[in-house]
């Protein structure tokens, strides 16, 4: 078994290695500047890569908000859902049933309260969280 973990060790390492290699490959060559002329060249060139690469995160942000609202007011609309048919349920029960079974539905409701709080709590974190990260 020691055998087994070590094998799988020393091939994580290696593979590690190997994608390090592989991305060592592909480093720009370094340039070198033989006028004053090519100095400001190569200094505007690199604030030229600077703004490609922040529109690209803008657009990326853009991408991730929108994605990030679908799957927030989907799941919304899921608990949403899920909320009214347990509490329509749970409140039918609760007029049919008897004393005893009153007296269960009502520790029931609660534990139905306390989840509805987390459950939409929890998509109000979410939320902000989104907002601070956009």
């Amino acid at each position: 078994m020691k055998k087994l973990i070590i094998s799988i060790i020393i091939l994580l390492i290696c593979c590690s290695a190997m994608i390090n290699i592989s991305y060592a490959s592909y480093e720009e060559p370094i340039k070198v500047a033989t006028s004053v002329d090519d100095v400001f060249k190569d200094a505007d060139d690199f604030i030229k890569q600077g703004e490609d690469l922040q529109s690209e995160n803008d657009e990326n942000k853009k991408e991730l908000s929108s994605t990030l609202d679908f799957l927030y007011n989907l799941l919304l609309g899921i608990g949403i859902v899920a909320a009214v048919i347990v509490g329509t349920l749970l409140g039918i029960r609760y007029m049919i049933g008897s004393v005893e079974e009153k007296a269960e539905y009502k520790e029931t409701l609660f534990a139905y309260l306390i989840s509805c709080v987390v459950v939409f709590g929890a998509f109000g974190i979410w939320r902000i969280a989104i907002l601070i990260i956009t």
